[in-house]
């Protein structure tokens, strides 16, 4: 398990020295985006950041319930092993 830990860590660290460079020399290119300049100066694009941020805690807090709904059924079946 520990290794496939730091496997994936590493893949993480190499894409990220990797890959990262070449999407910001892409996107240095072209700077201005009509969209969020339009959605800026409208005030809209805070309502986009708070629909995301919503959803996010709401996913945070989805995962979080069940992580503690399956550690303590993980509890409960140890329990009852040891019975």
């Amino acid at each position: 398990m520990k290794k496939l830990v730091y496997a994936f860590v590493a893949y993480c660290i190499i894409h990220l020295l990797v890959f990262v460079p070449f999407v910001q020399a892409q996107t240095a290119v072209d700077t201005s985006i009509e969209m969020a300049d339009s959605m800026r100066s409208d005030g809209k694009i805070y309502v986009v950041v708070l629909v995301v941020l919503i959803a996010f805690t709401g996913l945070m807090i989805y995962a979080i319930s069940t992580d503690r709904k399956l550690s303590r059924l993980e509890k409960e079946i140890k329990s009852l092993k040891s019975e």
